[in-house]
């Protein structure tokens, strides 16, 4: 499962990419918005930082103008992904984008039926909004679950599904279990993934023993090591 970071932070994703991990990064308005940032140049820069699909989403509301938005947004980077809404104008977006070859990410999807449309006129991604459905007493998990079964049913339906909208380290692993092609979160929710309390006592356990070792340092054993077998 692909793994992409849902954020416009310059600086997060920074951080994020000397992980290796990351494989995109997703934005939307209010991400972009909360930067208080230039929206094009945020696009470019990201794009240099994660060399991998980075989502620009479009604000119009009518098709005509979606698409000329979604066409000058994908000649900013080779990287970026033209993110639209999933509505009749979305829809018809999407349409005239992939069928000139530009990638495009259909977001706000909260029903199987929806993520039909997107991958009929040929959809790079479409997202599901975890999160958002838990938060009116749905089953998110059980939406991505059923997309990817129905898209498996067709395997000529080549869009990936992009689990959305999550909230903690559990909706990742639920995404990968549900067969999920990628998952995009904020990152201090992979943050968490690394937490562990038997991980930090293990650690602890063995640096408190290392102590003991007379010489601790492994850099210069190494080397001289190395140099008296040259």
């Amino acid at each position: 499962m692909k793994l992409f970071l849902d954020t416009a932070n310059l600086d997060e994703i920074r951080e994020g990419a000397t992980w290796g991990v990351f494989d995109g990064v997703t934005t939307n308005p209010s991400l972009i918005a909360k930067e208080g940032r230039d929206f094009v140049d945020t696009i470019y820069q990201i794009a240099n930082i994660i060399d991998g699909p980075v989502s620009a989403e479009t604000v119009a509301q009518d098709a005509p103008t979606m698409i000329k938005e979604g066409r000058l947004l994908a000649k900013v980077h080779r990287n970026v992904v033209v993110k639209v809404p999933l509505t009749v104008a979305g829809i018809q977006c999407c349409k005239a984008l992939a069928d000139d070859g530009i990638r495009v990410n259909v977001t706000l999807c909260f029903q199987p039926a929806q993520a039909l449309y997107a991958a009929k006129v040929g959809a790079t991604f479409i997202s599901p909004f975890v999160g958002r459905l838990d938060d009116v007493s749905e089953d998110g998990m059980d939406l991505i679950s059923r997309i990817v079964k129905i898209y498996q049913n067709y395997p000529n339906l080549k869009t990936e599904v992009l689990a959305a909208s999550i909230r903690h380290p559990m909706h990742i692993v639920q995404s990968a279990l549900a067969g999920a092609h990628v998952t995009t979160a904020p990152l201090k929710v992979y943050k968490q993934l690394f937490s562990h309390p038997l991980t930090d006592k293990g650690n602890v356990a063995f640096l408190k023993d290392w102590e003991t070792v007379p010489d601790r340092d492994i850099i210069g054993q190494v080397e001289r090591w190395l140099a008296a077998r040259t």
